[in-house]
């Protein structure tokens, strides 16, 4: 298997220059529009790369549905992409976390005449079906909590209307899970909590047997795990242990279901494996230092992941192995 990664590490290099490295800054202004690049995953749902986060998209009768939108910046080009697919109304986004990767695109594909009434935001715009059906905007809670956190205050005498919260998962879901069902077939989210963050959601495509993972998963590099926003390295082991339960192989292994990472190569049960085992191992290598009392200057000198980095670790990588480590140590001390 791990001859089956290295090999696959040639395309993920390519790749890089059209997905970005993790939580990619925003282009300089005047710059040319990112090229995107669409692949059909299974059936009706597909995945482009190249705006910021990887984007999954399934098409219908009923409309489109979005998972994850990349950066502001690629907004534009996303929906041309998307409108090769189809060009029936974008019905649904959802939100994978809070990362301006994956939700910086949300108020271009939403966007539309600002409601007349001060007080109301609805996330309707010019995509949607109809007013009785608007485009929604689903996210867990945590999101819309973070999002609306990070908002300026309110200037004196100034009402908060829907232009300030245009582009907000105001669908927001509080349970373990939430389903639907849209073009024909089963769509469940289900919350991971404090695992790459506090608020991250997997998405099934129950019919295409297709999961979107957001960056939960992140094949040809090492995992952010955002304790600022509420990650733990404990929940990222569990989340991916819950994606492998998930996914179904097919013949020998290969293929089945097929996932879709918040950045990287499209991925199969094998895939999630290699990576869930790299993060326990480098997990329990920093923990028995810990145990030992070893500093986190000398656990990093001591190089836990070592043997790892050259899979996971490139000079595109948001993640670098020192950053890793420590979100590791940062987790196991709290």
């Amino acid at each position: 298997m791990r001859r089956f990664v290295l090999a696959s590490l040639a395309f993920a290099v390519l790749l890089a220059s059209a997905v970005g490295s993790m939580r990619a800054q925003q282009p300089q202004a005047g710059a040319a529009p990112p090229a995107l690049e669409t692949l059909r995953v299974q059936r009706n749902v597909y995945a482009i790369f190249g705006a910021g986060g990887n984007v999954t998209v399934q098409i219908g009768d009923e409309g489109v549905l979005i998972v994850d939108t990349g950066l502001a910046a690629s907004s534009t080009a996303l929906l041309a992409e998307v409108r090769k697919l189809s060009t029936r109304p974008i019905r649904f986004i959802i939100n994978t976390h809070v990362h301006a990767d994956h939700v910086g695109g949300n108020v271009g594909l939403a966007a539309g005449p600002p409601d007349p009434r001060p007080d109301f935001a609805p996330a309707t715009g010019t995509n949607a079906a109809d007013p009785l059906q608007p485009l929604n905007i689903i996210a867990h809670e945590r999101v819309l909590n973070r999002m609306t956190a990070a908002l300026p205050p309110l200037k004196p005498g100034q009402i908060g209307g829907s232009e300030r919260l245009r582009g907000m998962p105001l669908d927001e879901y509080f349970m373990p899970t939430k389903d639907m069902h849209f073009n024909g077939e089963a769509i469940v989210l289900y919350h991971e909590p404090n695992a790459h963050t506090d608020g991250d959601s997997m998405v099934l495509f129950r019919g295409s047997d297709v999961v979107s993972a957001g960056d939960v998963f992140t094949p040809d590099s090492y995992p952010f795990i955002d304790i600022a926003n509420g990650g733990s390295v404990q929940g990222e082991i569990a989340a991916l242990g819950h994606l492998l339960q998930l996914v179904v192989p097919a013949h020998t292994e290969e293929g089945g279901t097929y996932v879709v990472p918040g950045h990287g190569r499209i991925s199969d049960e094998a895939d999630i494996v290699e990576f869930r085992d790299m993060v326990v191992i480098v997990r329990d290598r920093v923990q028995d230092m810990v145990n030992r009392k070893m500093t986190l200057e000398q656990i990093k000198a001591a190089r836990p992941s070592r043997d790892y980095d050259p899979q996971y670790v490139t000079p595109a990588s948001f993640v670098k192995a020192d950053q890793f480590v420590e979100s590791i140590f940062r987790g196991l001390a709290k």
